[in-house]
C-alpha cells in the first residue's frame, strides 16, 4: 500500500531540503543579487552628493554661487534677484514684470508640408532668414465669432517705441516675453523682446529696473504675436505635438508659442483651456544668468510666471469684449522671502529608469524555470511518480520552495533598497511593496510552470543524456532572453502607451495581461510616486492611492492574481495530459468507461482483434499459447497473475515526411507472482518501449495492461504505490547521498522509523553499498557500476509487488553482477520481476521464462531449456585433424555416416565445424564414431556441444528480419 499524500509531501520535503542546503551557496548568491545592484547605484548616489556638497561648501561653481546680478552677496540688507539660486537666502524679493516664455526665433514656427501639411497661415519658411520671426498662438472653441473677438484683443497695441523710465508701473500694459536662450537673453530676469498684433519698423519698449544699488535701463525690440484659428482642439494638439523641440534635430523644430481653447465662451460665460511648453531647461551659466535646479534635477533659469501672463492675455480680451473701458492689470511678481536651503541630495534611483528593477524583480524567472525543466528532462519527475509521489505533492512541495525562495528574494529587494537609502524603497508604503511584488512572484512561479510545458519533449534513448542536458540549457537561456526582451519592450513600447493620455486604458489593461508588462507597470508607478514624493515632500504611494484610476494599480494586481490561478490550471492540465488534445481524449475515454465499460471494452477488443488478424496468422504456436492463456485469465474473477498484457501496441507517428513506426506489436503476455520474466531482443526491437507503457513513460496507442488487476490506462497513479522500477539509464540525484536515495524512497513506500533503517541496510547489503561508508558518499562521485546497483536497490526497496528491471547489470563487473543476481533471485518470491537484459547467461541464470522480441513481436516464449530445444534442435561437433584434403574429405564423410542431414559449417586448416540435427542423432553413437576413427587417422581433438541460448536468440533474431519483409502499419 502507498504512502498518504502527508507522507509523500513529508518525504518529498525532507529530500528537498537536503538538496537545498547543499546548494546554500548558490541560493544566497541569488538572493543577495539585489545587494549588488542597490550597492552600485547607492554607491554613485552617495559619490554624486558629495560632490555636490564639495561645490557648495567651496562656492565656486555657477550652480551655488549666491551672487546675483548686480554681482553682490545677497545677505540681509542686499535685494536679491529672481536670478539667485534656490540655496541663497533672500530676505528681501524684489518685484519683477511678469514674463512670457516663447520659443527662440530660429525654433518658431513656420509653414512646414512635412510637420503642418494644412496649416498655411503660418509664416513662410523665408521669414525666418529675413529676420520676421512671429511667434504664433493657436486658438480654437465652439463659438468661432465670439472667439474671433478675444484673439482681435489678445496682444495690446501700439504704434511707436515707447521710454517707460519714468513711468514704469505702465509696463503692464505691454506683454513682455523671454525666449529662455542665453543667446538672446541678455538681463537678470531674461527679457528679450514684447509682444503686438502687428510691429513698426525699430519699434522699441525702454524701460528701467533697479539691481542692487543701480538703476539700469532696457530697450527691447517687438515681436509680432499670431493668433490662428484652428476647427479643432484636437488639431491644435496635433500641430503642438508636431512642432514639438526635438533636441538638436532642428529640421524637426517648428514649435508654437502656446495655445488657447475657449470651450463654449460666450459674452456671458467664459471658461478657458490653455497649453504651454514648461520644459525648457539651461545647462549653462552665461552673461550674468545664476541657475538653479528644477524638479528633475537639471539646470534651469528660474521661473518668470507665464501661466498668470498667459490667462491674464485672455481675461483682459474678455474684459474688454464687455466694456471696453475694463482692465486686469498685472504689475508684478515677486518671490516669498526664504532663508537659505540645502540643496537637496540628488536621488538617483528614481531617475535611473524602471528597467534595471524590472530586470532585478524577472531574475527569479529563469531559475524556476530551469530547475523544473531539468527534473522533467532528466526524468527524475516520472521516477518519482512511478515510486508512488502523487502530483498534488510534487507541485505543493514544488511551489512552496519557489514561493520561499521568492518570497527572501522580496525582502530582500526591498531591504537593501531601503537601507542603501533608495528613495523609490522608502517613500512608498512597504506594506503596498510587499503585496505587489508577492503578487508578482506567484504569478512568476505560475508562469514558469506553465512555460516548463514547452519543454516537455521526450527522446530516444541513444540522444537521451545529451538531449536533457540541452533542454535544461535551452530553458535557461530562454529565460534569460524573456527577462532581456520583455524588459526592453517595456521600456520602448508599452511605458509609451502608459504615458499616451489619448491612448485608450483598455489597450492598456490588455498588455497587462503580459506578465512582464504587469511588473513594468508596478515599477513605472512607484517610480513615479517616489519622483513626485521626493520634490514635493509627500508620501510616495500609499493604499489609498490605489483608488485613482490613473495610476491603474488596482487593475493591475486585479490581472495579476486572476493570472495567478488561471495559469497554475493550465500548468496542472498540460503537465498531467501532455496537450489539450490528449486531455479530452482522455476524458472521453474515461467517459465511456464509466457509461459503458463492456460495451468499451468490447468495442476496444473489436479493432484490435481486426488489427492484428494477420500478425496473429503468422505467430508462433507457443506465442499463439501465450496470447490463448492471457485470453482465458482475462475471463477469471480471480488470478495469480501479477502482470497481464492485453494486445498492446505502440506506434509513433512519422515525422518530416517519414512513415509512422510501429514499436510494439499487439503484444500479448501474462506474467505470475514470483516469475522472473526475461525480454531479449536486439536493440530497436521494442524492449524499453514495452516497459515504458508498463511504468506509464508513455501510453499504448491500443491495447492495455493490467498491473496486480489495475488497468494501466485509466489507473496508473494507483499502480505505482506497488511498483519498482530500475530504469535503463541511472536516474539519480548527483547531491544525495545513496542513503539518502533509498530513505526518500522507502518513505514513498510507506516505511518509517525502525523498518525504514532496516530495510535501508538490507538493500544496501544486497548490492554491496553499505561497506567502506559508500552509502553515505554524494552520488555524483559513485562510479558507473555503483550507480547502477543503487538504482536497482531502489527498485527493490518497500516491497513492491511488480518490479521492473531494464538491463539492471550493464556496466557492472562480474563480482558485482554476481551479487546483484543474488539480490534479484532472493527478490523475486511473492513478486513478478519483468527484466530486460543483452546477456544471454543472465538471462539463464535469473529469468524463469524467456520471452524473445524482435520487430516490436513477441516471438518465442519459455523457458531457457524450452527454447534451445524448440528452437535450437541440433548439435555442433568440431573436429581437428592433420592438414590435408584427404583426411578432411574422410571425416566428413564420417560425421555424414552419423547423420546424412548434416551441414558443414566451415572448414578451415583441418578443423571441421559440422552441425547435426539432435532427431537423427545419439550421443553415444557419436563418441563411438569418434573412438573408432582415432585408430585409423590421425584425430587432434574433437568436442561435441548442445545449442546454446545466443543461438537461439541470433536464429530467432534472422527468422524475424528475413520475415518482416515490411512494417506493419
Amino acid at each position: 500500500m502507498g504512502a498518504s499524500r502527508l507522507a509523500q509531501t513529508n518525504a518529498l520535503f525532507r529530500k528537498n531540503l537536503v538538496i537545498q542546503r547543499r546548494a546554500g551557496k548558490t541560493n544566497c548568491c541569488v538572493i543577495l543579487f539585489p545587494l549588488l545592484l542597490f550597492s552600485v547605484i547607492g554607491g554613485l548616489q552617495i559619490a554624486i552628493n558629495i560632490e555636490l556638497s564639495r561645490g557648495l561648501a567651496s562656492g565656486t561653481g555657477s550652480a551655488v554661487d549666491c551672487r546675483c546680478s548686480s554681482g553682490a552677496t545677497v545677505d540681509a540688507n542686499a535685494t536679491g534677484g529672481l536670478d539667485c539660486p534656490p540655496q541663497c537666502p533672500l530676505p528681501r524679493a524684489p518685484k519683477w514684470p511678469p514674463v512670457l516664455q516663447i520659443p527662440r526665433p530660429d525654433r518658431r514656427a513656420v509653414r512646414d508640408g512635412d510637420l503642418f501639411p494644412s496649416a498655411g497661415d503660418l509664416p513662410d519658411a523665408s521669414c525666418r532668414a529675413a529676420g520676421a520671426r512671429a511667434a504664433s498662438f493657436l486658438v480654437t472653441g465652439s463659438n468661432r465669432s465670439f472667439v474671433a473677438s478675444m484673439m482681435d484683443n489678445m496682444l495690446p497695441v501700439h504704434n511707436s517705441s515707447v521710454n517707460l523710465s519714468s513711468d514704469i508701473s505702465a509696463l503692464a500694459d505691454y506683454v513682455l516675453v523671454s525666449v529662455l536662450d542665453f543667446s538672446y537673453s541678455f538681463f537678470g530676469f531674461g527679457v528679450s523682446s514684447f509682444l503686438q498684433n502687428t510691429c513698426s519698423p525699430n519699434q522699441t519698449l525702454s524701460f528701467a529696473y533697479q539691481s542692487g544699488n543701480r538703476t539700469e535701463t532696457v530697450d527691447v525690440q517687438c515681436t509680432q504675436g499670431l493668433m490662428l484659428w484652428r476647427d479643432s482642439s484636437w488639431l491644435i494638439n496635433d500641430e503642438l505635438y508636431r512642432g514639438y523641440y526635438q533636441g538638436n534635430n532642428k529640421n524637426k523644430t517648428n514649435e508654437i508659442a502656446a495655445a488657447y481653447d475657449f470651450l463654449s465662451s460666450d459674452h456671458s460665460n467664459f471658461n478657458v483651456f490653455i497649453s504651454y511648453n514648461s520644459t525648457k531647461k539651461f545647462d549653462a551659466y552665461e552673461g550674468g544668468i545664476t541657475l538653479a535646479f528644477n524638479q528633475e534635477g537639471a539646470w534651469q533659469a528660474p521661473r518668470l510666471v507665464q501661466v498668470p501672463r498667459l490667462i491674464n492675455m485672455a481675461s483682459n480680451a474678455y474684459l474688454h469684449l464687455r466694456a471696453s473701458t475694463l482692465k486686469m492689470s498685472f504689475d508684478f511678481v515677486k518671490e516669498m522671502p526664504k532663508a537659505a536651503q540645502n540643496m537637496r541630495p540628488f536621488d538617483i534611483s528614481s531617475l535611473i529608469g524602471q528597467l534595471p528593477y524590472v530586470w532585478t524583480m524577472e531574475l527569479l524567472f529563469p531559475v524556476i524555470l530551469t530547475n523544473i525543466v531539468y527534473e522533467k528532462q532528466e526524468k527524475l519527475r516520472i521516477m518519482m511518480k512511478m515510486h508512488g509521489l502523487g502530483d498534488l505533492s510534487y507541485w505543493t512541495i514544488s511551489y512552496c520552495y519557489f514561493f520561499l525562495l521568492s518570497l527572501l528574494y522580496v525582502m530582500s529587494f526591498t531591504l537593501f533598497g531601503s537601507v542603501l537609502g533608495l528613495r523609490f524603497f522608502r517613500l512608498n508604503d512597504y506594506s503596498l511593496q510587499f503585496v505587489y511584488y508577492s503578487a508578482y512572484m506567484n504569478l512568476q512561479i505560475s508562469f514558469a510552470f506553465l512555460m516548463a510545458t514547452c519543454f516537455s519533449s521526450v527522446r530516444t534513448a541513444t540522444d537521451y543524456e545529451i538531449y536533457s542536458v540541452y533542454l535544461a540549457y535551452h530553458a535557461s537561456v530562454t529565460g534569460y532572453f524573456y527577462i532581456i526582451g520583455s524588459g526592453l519592450l517595456g521600456e520602448l513600447l508599452f511605458r509609451s502607451y502608459v504615458e499616451d493620455v489619448f491612448l485608450s486604458r483598455s489597450w492598456i489593461t490588455l498588455l497587462e495581461l503580459f506578465p512582464a508588462f504587469s511588473l513594468y507597470r508596478i515599477i513605472y508607478e512607484f517610480a513615479q510616486s517616489a519622483l513626485l514624493g521626493d520634490y514635493m515632500n509627500s508620501s510616495g504611494m500609499k493604499w489609498i492611492d490605489l483608488s485613482d484610476p490613473k495610476n491603474g494599480m488596482r487593475s493591475v494586481l486585479t490581472i495579476m492574481i486572476l493570472e495567478w490561478f488561471l495559469f497554475l490550471l493550465l500548468a496542472f492540465y498540460l503537465d498531467h495530459f501532455g496537450s489539450f488534445q490528449n486531455g479530452i481524449r482522455k476524458a472521453a475515454l474515461l467517459f465511456h468507461s464509466h457509461v459503458d465499460k463492456n460495451r468499451f471494452q468490447a468495442t476496444q477488443q473489436t479493432i484490435q482483434l481486426q488489427e492484428f488478424k494477420a500478425s496473429i496468422d503468422n505467430e508462433k504456436t507457443d506465442v499463439i499459447q501465450e496470447r490463448e492463456t492471457v485470453e482465458h485469465i482475462l475471463q477469471e474473477s480471480n488470478n495469480s497473475c501479477s502482470v497481464i498484457c492485453d494486445n498492446l501496441r505502440k506506434v509513433y507517428r512519422g515525422t518530416d515526411g517519414n512513415a509512422k513506426r510501429v514499436a510494439v506489436r499487439g503484444l500479448s503476455l501474462s506474467i505470475p507472482r514470483g516469475q522472473c520474466f526475461g525480454v531479449l531482443g536486439p536493440n530497436g526491437a521494442g524492449k524499453t518501449t514495452l516497459i515504458n507503457m508498463l511504468t506509464g513513460f508513455t501510453k499504448p496507442t491500443s491495447g492495455t495492461a493490467y498491473i496486480e488487476g489495475l488497468d494501466i490506462q485509466f489507473e496508473m497513479n494507483k499502480i505505482y504505490a506497488g511498483i519498482g522500477v530500475c530504469p535503463q539509464h541511472d536516474l539519480l540525484w548527483e547531491t544525495l547521498t545513496g542513503r539518502e536515495h533509498l530513505m526518500f524512497y522507502g518513505r514513498l513506500k510507506n516505511l518509517r522509523g525502525v523498518s525504514l533503517t532496516q530495510a535501508i541496510e538490507k538493500s544496501l547489503k544486497s548490492v554491496r553499498l553499505f561497506a567502506g561508508g559508500v552509502a553515505d558518499k554524494l552520488v555524483g562521485k559513485y562510479s558507473g557500476g555503483m550507480k547502477r546497483r543503487l538504482s536497482v536497490a531502489i527498485s527493490l526497496i518497500g516491497d513492491p509487488k511488480v518490479v521492473y528491471m531494464d538491463e539492471p547489470s550493464s556496466g557492472l563487473d562480474p563480482a558485482s553482477r554476481k551479487d546483484l543476481w543474488n539480490a534479484v533471485k532472493s527478490a523475486k518470491q511473492d513478486r513478478a520481476i519483468i527484466l530486460t537484459t543483452h546477456s544471454m547467461e543472465e538471462a539463464e541464470a535469473l529469468c524463469d521464462r524467456i520471452g524473445i522480441i524482435a520487430n516490436g513481436s513477441l516471438q518465442c516464449i519459455g523457458n531457457s531449456k524450452e527454447l534451445k530445444a524448440k528452437y535450437g534442435g541440433s548439435y555442433v561437433l568440431t573436429v581437428t585433424t592433420v592438414t590435408g584434403e584427404a583426411a578432411e574429405e574422410e571425416m566428413r564423410r564420417l560425421v555424414q555416416s552419423i547423420s546424412p542431414a548434416m551441414n558443414r559449417v566451415y572448414s578451415i586448416s583441418g578443423t571441421q565445424k559440422f552441425e547435426m540435427p539432435k532427431q537423427e542423432v545419439r550421443i553415444s553413437q557419436v563418441f563411438q564414431a569418434m573412438e573408432h576413427a582415432k585408430s585409423r587417422m590421425a584425430v587432434l581433438a574433437w568436442g561435441l556441444a548442445d545449442t546454446t541460448l545466443e543461438d537461439v536468440f541470433i536464429r530467432v533474431a534472422r527468422e524475424s528480419d528475413s520475415a518482416s519483409s515490411s512494417p506493419l502499419a
